[in-house]
């Protein structure tokens, strides 16, 4: 996904797009058939991208909670050079990653507890950065 981001980008437009139809009920004005392929069309598209859907372009880091689930991701990651930061459980390589970090990856409170530092610590950055550039 992160490899062919043009096209990616394309559909996260159309899926803006149609979200935005249906909020506004234009979808409703439509035909029944074409309704029904368009709400068809979105449902499918919140599947796929709705996670990403806020995403304007490439990340800057990666964090991978699960390696062997996320190789894929991680090899594109690598590919396209973009630093990751993974959570490396006792059956991971941990020269793949950027930066490791031991953890269990199958306790949902080690991730979150860890997730929740690097997410705090990523806003700490952000903003010193944005008040001293």
């Amino acid at each position: 996904m992160l490899k062919n981001w043009s096209t990616t980008e394309k559909r996260l437009q159309k899926f803006r797009d149609l979200r935005m139809e249906q909020k506004t009920g234009r979808l409703n004005r439509l035909q029944k058939r074409d309704a029904a392929v368009m709400k068809r069309q979105l449902s499918r598209l919140q599947t796929y991208l709705g996670g990403i859907k806020y995403m304007t372009g490439l990340p800057d880091i990666v964090i991978i909670v699960d390696q062997h689930q996320e190789y894929t991701a991680l090899r594109e990651c690598i590919t396209l050079g973009i630093p990751t930061i993974c959570l490396i459980d006792t059956n991971c390589d941990p020269d793949l990653a950027d930066i490791s970090i031991p953890a269990n990856d199958d306790a949902i409170s080690s991730i979150r507890l860890i997730l929740n530092k690097l997410v705090f610590a990523i806003c700490k950055g952000r903003s010193s950065y944005i008040r001293n550039p």
